[in-house]
């Protein structure tokens, strides 16, 4: 094949540009594309360049080579066509600028993972992930409170521990992040990029200063302490294992984006272990049994409440005569409620109930304060020009009488529905914010219980004592999680927010604020609850809200599948992995 640059344009020949152009095939193989030396050029999968009847200008193509091409040398180029050499150069410098454009699109076009839902290119992905591994392996060896008094055998035991526990962080970020953020980014009022920054900022705060400082050997009271004593070796193989073990699930799940509960992984994985073994006595089978309804509880509770309130929201804001405005009033009362109610649960700050009390009514108006705030100073103008004109009040509002609770009412339109998504969205994003930080101090304990306890069974505390958590182990696992959600969060974030049902900001908002407020009234009637499970129930009653086909069957048998896998799989992993450690430990104690 003749090489392009070694074209000729004598008479009666055609013009390279005309070639090029008839028979792109041969210069557009797969994966290859054009660089352009000036600012318009053409789409990579447009068909617009099979047009050879319309000559193009000589300034239009001045140079054109194929990019990594192996039939062309590299430097090759028709820069015969340049007229001086200060313009070939010119266009030089171009050539190069448009072709680190092209390459950087093509990164993030044929890469898959975090690069493609983030739109950054492949080698930015892949910076952050080595950033993420390096300070993984290197920060333990910083944490002198683990470090001090102990031998060479012990502090490599204990490094090892802290990479068992950032493991299972790790897993906790990539999937259970989710909660807060899914719906958010379904609905659209947050991107990806702005969830996972705004997560990895609350969920770290939440670890760091809410973490639970104070842990038990046994955790969530699923074995019997006294079936281990004086097998300290035993038991501390035995909670490494839990960790690998859950976090090995979750990140099974997570990688096919299975929204799945990390409290149950921690669960099965402890029952794995104590059955085999402890025996049969060394597990609390009333807890066991607890867990395992609450696949029914939490996801039935969830649907009913998330349906029940945004068939509300249908009755009661879009059939209003003016449902920008009923949006914009209701929001901070919503916000009031529902922001006291989950400050009262997941915060009791005070030792007197009135003073509990108090400190969450002071949070639920914070947060009413603002969320009014914010919507008379982003959407007041559409508030007033809702108000005044009443061809948009005729266009948004829906007349009809005798409106039933499960009637079928129709959206609004126009201004009205910008106003109500937009209040809807702000709310939204408080509520994800909020869960986020809660879920950053809750759920941190599922890494760092077990990893404390390891530590201090490594350290010589007893095997059934409370254990006081150190702050940079609080850290640890806060970075665990928000390494986590870097890098594989969006997986299960996709799944929850746009593979169940279709979400917008009221459909979004319906389902966050029943799954927060079910996990928060379950709490505190004892009622055993797993707010992944409960989250999962509310996305789905949101689509029954709107028919049964709104949900998508398919992805739901997968969800509920992952379910009934989670505690065997956790504990069939505890197993092995314990009797992988008891034989190297053996060789090392």
């Amino acid at each position: 094949m003749t090489p392009s640059y070694c074209l000729s344009s004598a008479r009666n020949t055609i013009t390279p540009e005309a070639f090029l152009l008839r028979n792109s095939h041969l210069y557009l193989p797969k994966h290859r594309s054009f660089s352009f030396s000036t600012e318009t050029y053409f789409p990579r999968k447009e068909t617009n360049f099979l047009r050879p009847q319309t000559p193009l200008p000589k300034s239009f193509l001045p140079i054109l080579r194929l990019n990594n091409s192996k039939i062309t040398h590299p430097f090759a180029s028709l820069s015969s066509f340049a007229e001086a050499e200060g313009e070939k150069q010119q266009n030089q410098d171009a050539e190069a600028e448009e072709h680190h454009e092209n390459t950087k699109t093509e990164d993030q076009a044929e890469s898959p993972g975090m690069a493609q839902a983030f739109h950054i290119s492949s080698r930015t992905a892949s910076a952050i992930s080595i950033c993420i591994v390096f300070a993984a392996l290197s920060l333990p060896f910083f944490m002198k409170s683990l470090w001090q008094g102990m031998a060479l055998k012990t502090k490599m035991l204990s490094y090892a521990t802290l990479l068992f526990g950032f493991y299972m962080a790790w897993n906790i970020g990539a999937n259970d992040v989710a909660n807060a953020m899914g719906t958010s980014v379904g609905s659209g009022a947050l991107t990806l990029r702005q969830a996972v920054v705004t997560a990895a900022v609350l969920e770290f705060s939440g670890a760091f200063f809410m973490g639970t400082h104070v842990t038990s050997t046994m955790q969530k009271g699923i074995l019997v302490a006294n079936v281990f004593q004086g097998k300290d070796t035993l038991l501390f193989a035995g909670l490494l294992s839990s960790l690998a073990a859950a976090g090995t699930w979750l990140q099974v799940a997570s990688y096919y984006g299975w929204p799945v509960s990390t409290t149950h992984c921690i669960v099965g994985s402890m029952v794995g272990f104590g059955l085999v073994y402890g025996g049969a006595g060394a597990v609390f089978w009333s807890s066991l049994a607890r867990v395992i309804s609450s696949w029914v509880i939490s996801p039935f509770m969830g649907a009913l409440m998330s349906f029940l309130v945004y068939k509300c929201i249908r009755r009661f804001v879009y059939s209003a005569p003016n449902p920008g405005q009923a949006a914009a009033a209701a929001a901070p009362i919503a916000v009031l409620v529902g922001m006291s109610g989950i400050s009262f649960a997941a915060f009791p700050l005070g030792e007197s109930l009135a003073l509990a009390l108090a400190q969450a009514l002071a949070c639920g108006i914070a947060g009413a304060v603002v969320v009014y705030r914010i919507i008379r100073k982003q959407l007041g103008h559409l508030l007033l020009k809702s108000a005044s004109s009443e061809a948009e009040q005729k266009e948004g509002t829906i007349h009809q009488k005798n409106i039933g609770f499960l009637s079928d009412i129709a959206g609004p339109t126009g201004t009205q529905l910008e106003i109500v998504y937009g209040v809807f969205g702000y709310m939204q994003i408080l509520s994800a914010c909020f869960m986020s930080f809660a879920h950053g101090g809750n759920d941190v304990s599922n890494a760092i219980g077990p990893l404390a306890a390891a530590l201090s069974i490594l350290h010589g505390g007893a095997s059934g004592a409370e254990i006081v958590i150190p702050t940079d182990v609080l850290a640890w696992g806060g970075f665990g999680i928000v390494a986590g959600l870097t890098m594989w969060g969006y997986r299960v974030i996709a799944t929850i927010g746009k593979k169940i049902t279709e979400l917008t900001p009221t459909r979004g908002f319906a389902a966050e604020f029943a799954a927060a407020s079910v996990v928060l009234f379950a709490s505190k009637l004892g009622l055993p609850i797993s707010a992944t499970h409960t989250l999962v129930g509310a996305v789905m009653g949101v689509g029954f809200a709107r028919g049964l086909n709104r949900v998508r069957a398919e992805t739901v048998r997968e969800i509920v599948a992952s379910w009934a896998v989670t505690i065997p799989a956790g504990a069939f992993f505890s197993v092995v992995y314990t009797w992988i450690l008891t034989k190297l430990l053996s060789y090392i104690l």
